[in-house]
């Protein structure tokens, strides 16, 4: 069955245009919450928020979806989508929904599902979703209509959680740390859970006011972060996106650190404390050969999946790994959280600078990244420009030119109109010369 609605990380797109309207929203509320009532307990949806304006009128319509079939609505506000995920399981709810177009500007907006036990939902039952989609809902009978509130400490709830990732013996005391929120769902919790652990905390991206999520801000525009980081001679910056599910880091002479560089730190410390589980890291095709490599020299795997956090996660309970990731700065650590989560991810990496008594930039940079290229091009989305014969033949001379001096990962985008082009290798000008070549031939196509 090909699926209408959700792509790699939900149902994504701009709002006020199908499928991300009111209407549809009410819709999968309804069929959600049909698939989840189960048993003759009272059922319980958990729906938290980024701060897009469209927010308000996607809560609301969930909202009516989710009680006319009978399901309790607990509304968070602005939440990362982790904190979601953990309060989902906290209050033993049959399904947590973030309502978030997590990176994307302000205009598109999105809906993210989790079960009871605060992981993404599997491709079975997005699909069953989908069928009940096509239908009718059963609507329950008046005297059954759920019913919704509003818990006031949720923030608290989880920026006592992210505390408790921290090891006990450690403090940031005397760690001056730039964070920038990207004007989204952490604005509040980040800045105060660095401060409560003795930070001194410089805040960026904390006035959101419905559209400037992500704008100029956040993981996807570090440069702001950079600049501040340098500019106030503080230890280190962290980015957020606009859920706050992913985390860039800028050394204190504003280098950008990726999720390849993070997640290496992480798994060497854990597997150093004899606390990594799996013997690898799960990633994604995207990741850099260097990473592969430098866990290697360490004796560790690196496990590849295709892009998406929930399919890390995936292979991560399959294989037994507790700590996985992407390049972009989902990085998910199985033995705090159920999902990526930037904060949590920000505090492990807090607590290796503090122990390690250096500087961000030695300690973060911990391989030398082979030249990669990423490139995207935009094409009309009722067509398929892979499928092209020139594309196609582009591709495969391309894959014959880096054999055995590289990689080269063609994708469509799962939220987005876009093809995107990676390639890396040893040869830098190798690697820019094979995109531009594929771009372009996709361009023609498209």
């Amino acid at each position: 069955m090909t699926r209408k609605f959700f792509g790699t990380d939900g149902i994504r797109g701009t709002t006020n245009i199908e499928p991300m309207t009111a209407e549809t929203a009410l819709r999968v509320g309804q069929a959600a919450g049909a698939h989840f009532l189960r048993g003759d307990h009272r059922h319980r949806v958990v729906i938290g928020k980024d701060t897009r304006l469209s927010g308000y009128m996607m809560e609301s319509a969930m909202v009516a979806g989710f009680t006319s079939v009978g399901m309790d609505v607990v509304l968070l506000g602005p939440m990362p989508t982790p904190a979601v995920a953990m309060l989902t399981r906290s209050m033993r709810a049959d399904l947590g929904v973030m309502i978030s177009a997590s990176h994307n500007p302000f205009a598109d907006n999105g809906i993210k599902l989790f079960g009871p036990d605060g992981y993404k939902l599997s491709d079975a039952a997005e699909r069953d979703i989908e069928k009940r989609l096509e239908k009718e809902p059963r609507l329950a009978k008046s005297a059954q209509i759920g019913r919704a509130r509003r818990i006031d400490d949720a923030r608290g709830r989880y920026i006592q959680f992210a505390k408790d990732t921290f090891p006990e013996h450690l403090r940031l005391d005397g760690l001056k740390v730039v964070v920038d929120c990207a004007n989204g769902a952490a604005y509040h919790v980040a800045p105060e859970a660095l401060w409560e652990l003795g930070a001194e905390v410089i805040p960026l991206g904390v006035s959101p006011d419905g559209m400037n999520i992500n704008k100029d801000c956040g993981s996807t525009h570090p440069e702001l972060l950079q600049q501040t980081v340098v500019a106030s001679g503080a230890d280190i910056g962290l980015a957020l996106d606009g859920d706050a599910d992913r985390l860039i880091v800028v050394d204190e002479q504003g280098r950008l650190i990726d999720g390849d560089q993070l997640m290496a730190l992480i798994a060497l410390g854990l597997q150093a404390r004899g606390e990594l589980r799996g013997n690898a890291v799960v990633a994604t095709v995207m990741s850099n050969l260097g990473l592969e490599r430098k866990l290697g020299d360490a004796g560790l795997k690196l496990v590849r999946t295709a892009v998406g956090d929930r399919y890390v996660l995936e292979e991560m309970r399959k294989s037994g790994c507790n700590v996985g990731g992407e390049q972009s700065g989902h990085i998910i650590l199985a033995d705090h959280a159920t999902t990526g989560d930037g904060l949590v991810a920000g505090l492990q990496v807090l607590a290796a600078l503090v122990e390690a008594k250096a500087p961000a930039s030695r300690l973060l940079r911990q391989f030398e990244p082979l030249p990669q290229i990423l490139k995207n091009v935009r094409f009309n989305g009722g067509s398929e420009p892979l499928e092209a014969d020139s594309v196609r033949k582009r591709i495969a001379a391309a894959e014959a030119e880096l054999e055995g001096k590289g990689r080269l990962v063609i994708r469509k985008s799962g939220t987005e109109p876009l093809i995107r082009v990676m390639a890396q290798g040893d040869d830098p000008a190798l690697v820019e010369r094979v995109v531009d070549d594929i771009c372009e031939a996709v361009r023609t196509a498209a």
